[in-house]
C-alpha cells in the first residue's frame, strides 16, 4: 500500500522532526510512504476573510497537483468524521481489499484547507475538535496510520 501524506509548512523543530523520522522508519515495514511538504503562504496580521480565502486557494492548488487520480483522499478537518484506532485501521484494511493501494492524507496550514481540496476528498477525518500545530498533527497522524497497520497485521501495541 502507498500512503502519501500532504502537508503545508515545514516541520521547524528538531524534536518534531525526530519524531516523524521514527515513525517514518517504522512504518517502512507496512507500506511505502511519502511525505510532500507544500510551500505555505504568509498570513499578513489582520488579514480579511477574503485575503484568508485567497491564501487557502493557493495552498489548496500546491495541494491538488501532487493528488494523483487514484488516490484515496482523505482530508484532515475539526468537521469531519472521529474514528478510533481500531476504526481507522478498518477503514484503511477495507480500502486496501477494495483495490484501494493509494491514500493520499492533506493537512493544512493554519487556516485549513480550500474548498476545492474538500471537493476533491474522499473522506474528511477529524482527530479531535480541538485545533493542533500542523507540525504536531503530523506526528499524531503518522502515529495513527503506524498503529492502524500494527492493528490490521494483530501485532501488539500500548493502548
Amino acid at each position: 500500500m502507498k500512503i502519501t501524506c500532504i502537508t503545508v509548512g515545514k516541520v521547524k523543530e528538531k524534536f518534531y522532526r525526530q519524531a516523524l523520522e521514527e515513525f517514518q522508519k517504522r512504518l517502512q515495514k507496512y507500506c511505502k510512504l511519502e511525505i510532500i511538504e507544500v510551500t505555505d503562504e504568509k498570513t499578513p496580521d489582520k488579514a480579511g476573510i477574503k485575503i484568508e480565502e485567497q491564501i487557502k486557494v493557493v495552498e489548496g492548488e500546491r495541494i491538488l497537483k501532487h493528488i494523483r487520480d487514484n488516490d484515496y483522499v482523505i482530508a484532515l478537518a475539526i468537521e469531519g468524521q472521529t474514528l478510533t484506532s481500531k476504526r481507522l485501521a478498518k477503514t484503511i484494511e477495507q480500502l486496501g481489499i477494495g483495490g484501494n493501494s493509494s491514500i493520499a492524507f492533506i493537512i493544512g496550514g493554519s487556516l485549513g484547507l480550500s474548498k476545492d481540496v474538500y471537493k476533491r476528498a474522499n473522506y474528511q477525518l477529524s482527530f479531535s475538535a480541538m485545533t493542533f500545530p500542523h507540525q504536531l498533527m503530523r506526528v499524531i497522524l503518522l502515529e495513527q496510520i503506524y498503529r492502524s497497520f500494527r492493528i490490521i497485521n494483530g501485532e501488539p501495541y500500548h493502548k
